[in-house]
């Protein structure tokens, strides 16, 4: 579920990573870069380029090539739009495996007689196939807040790569560095409280991209006696989390996220809860897209609450769902007529008219109807849709909706569908107000998750099932 990171959160962490290297790199190299221009026009990426050949040169030792990197990543900072693709187009083009080499050495090992020699080709090869980029971001990484820069670095990645596809090969052996040092034994949970430092809480502000936190007084209300809220962290990252999942201790799964999140509602008592709901799940870094850390998050959450409330038996999500209403409207669009005879005729009554439009029916329902007739006749079909969207398409074996493949790949279970559980314009837009509740049953989990990846299988209950049933 990717986050929101605003603009102005990013570059406050900007010049704090610059700091840091400016720290770094008072004493400048003999090759040093300065006052490169934002785009970085020939000229200056020649410099780039002679600064790159340094840092991989190795030169002076280790203190001088980390001084070296550090200006560099320095003046990637200051770089415009435009300068940061020009700098990446050159990792790309100049600093990729030598595919000459590459040959020349796979004929060596085929070649090579068994003992030593073999060892020596192969050792060789292994060596070819690491990029010389490769070996730059390693020299990043040594630096104060280095693994920070290269995350962010992936993300311009990501964002430029959508209509640069050369950029692709840097990005993947950026993409596999970063899989590789945030395995999910290096990271540590935290529980969020509202006695966390100040510079943390506007974190969780700043990165909540599913209810967005509205005020100071929000997020303290999320942070109350009868919430939770988990972080994951990197130890090379300790003042930024990576993903966060927030928690309701409440009685019986939660159908309104309104209702849930009401800041006016009295605190519960987390010893009389029975249900934990998560109702948000947010990744913090958009540069660490597709490294998969959210399934590890809510089993360790799962497993620490059940440690310390045990009087809560059920573990229950509010969850969006993203995909529907662009899926019917894809459908309605193509001249599909998705209404069964007896939904035509409840909802040509509800509108007073010989024959109900489905598409004007449902444009009145998400611009925020309050006719409980209208809304009553749409009920049924939308309920039967959504469920046979979450049950039946798929992409592959994948549910097509992302939130509902993330939380079958993990091993819930589909358990019920809430009319109008969000009905804020947001909610509407989306899914027409609909959300879904997910259960992790931990002791069906591993099962359930066995199920979907293995053949796409959905388990769902049966009043989801009968949803879709012929009436």
């Amino acid at each position: 579920m990717p986050a929101d990171t605003s603009g102005s959160h990013f570059e406050r962490a900007l010049r704090r990573l610059m700091q840091a290297w400016r720290r770094t790199t008072r004493k400048r190299p003999v090759n040093s870069i300065q006052d490169l221009a934002p785009d970085l026009p020939e000229g200056d990426l020649e410099r780039v380029r002679k600064q790159i050949e340094s840092c991989l040169a190795g030169r002076g030792g280790e203190v001088s090539a980390r001084r070296r990197a550090a200006e560099l990543g320095h003046s990637y900072g200051l770089l415009s739009e435009a300068g940061r693709e020009r700098f990446l187009r050159l990792l790309a083009s100049d600093y990729g495996i030598d595919q000459g080499a590459v040959r020349r050495l796979a004929a060596a090992v085929v070649e090579a007689e068994e003992g030593e020699a073999l060892d020596a080709a192969e050792n060789e090869m292994r060596r070819a196939l690491v990029a010389p980029r490769v070996r730059l971001f390693t020299q990043f990484n040594a630096l104060p807040e280095g693994v920070k820069f290269l995350v962010d670095m992936r993300a311009d990645l990501m964002r430029l790569g959508a209509r640069d596809r050369g950029l692709a090969g840097v990005e993947r052996d950026l993409k596999d560095l970063l899989v590789s040092w945030f395995d999910i034994g290096f990271l540590e949970l935290r529980r969020m409280t509202w006695e966390a430092p100040a510079h943390l809480l506007e974190k969780l502000i700043a990165y909540e991209a599913v209810h967005e936190i509205r005020s100071w007084d929000d997020l303290k209300n999320r942070l109350d006696s009868d919430r939770r809220c988990y972080a994951f962290f990197h130890p090379r990252m300790p003042d930024e989390p990576l993903i966060f999942i927030e928690v309701a201790l409440v009685n019986g799964m939660a159908d309104n996220i309104e209702a849930l999140l009401d800041e006016d509602a009295p605190a519960e008592d987390p010893m009389a809860a029975d249900t934990a709901v998560f109702y948000s799940i947010s990744n913090a870094q958009r540069g660490l897209a597709g490294v998969s850390f959210g399934e590890f998050l809510i089993k360790r959450v799962v497993d620490d609450i059940a440690r310390d409330l045990p009087n809560i038996r059920t573990f229950a999500t509010l969850s969006p769902v993203p995909g529907f209403r662009a899926w019917l409207d894809r459908h309605l669009d193509a001249g599909e007529a998705p209404l069964r005879d007896s939904e035509r005729r409840l909802l040509a009554a509800a509108m007073q008219v010989d024959d109900a439009d489905f598409r004007t029916a449902l444009d009145r329902h998400a611009a925020g109807s309050e006719d409980q007739t209208l809304l009553d006749a749409l009920r049924p079909p939308i309920f039967r849709l959504c469920a046979h969207y979450l049950l039946e398409e798929k992409r592959g074996r994948r549910a097509r909706d992302r939130v509902a493949h993330f939380h079958l790949a993990n091993g819930a279970r589909l358990e019920r569908l809430n009319w109008l559980a969000n009905p804020g314009a947001e909610g509407l837009r989306r899914s027409y107000g609909i959300m879904v509740n997910y259960v992790y049953a931990p002791d069906d989990i591993e099962a359930n998750h066995e199920a979907y990846r293995d053949s796409g299988a959905v388990v769902a209950s049966d009043a989801v099932k009968t949803l879709i049933e012929v009436r």
